[in-house]
């Protein structure tokens, strides 16, 4: 989960002539511990399936999550991720 919200609001990999100009952590900006939230609510179900991980599956839908949760706290619609250089413009 907190990996997800730091690559909504923070995970950009630019390129240029082809290389990745993000080399290492001095220029790839993550989510500090600050900014993550203090609690987060997980629910696991209960069934007969074998579980097949539980890291990976809740990433994609965080990024749909922050964007819905910036729309009703500021009203406007994010595309475009990451979102915290448009949150500055905002």
């Amino acid at each position: 989960m907190v990996d997800g919200i730091g690559n909504t609001f923070y995970g950009a990999l630019t390129h240029k002539n082809g290389a990745a100009e993000q080399s290492n952590f001095h220029n790839y900006r993550l989510i500090r511990n600050n900014e993550a939230p203090q609690t987060i609510e997980v629910y696991f179900v209960e069934n007969d399936i074998d579980p097949t991980g539980l890291g990976e599956p809740p990433f994609p839908p965080v990024f749909g999550a922050v964007a819905n949760a910036l729309y009703k706290s500021t009203g406007k619609r994010f595309y475009t991720q990451p979102f915290a250089n448009q949150l500055v413009k905002s």
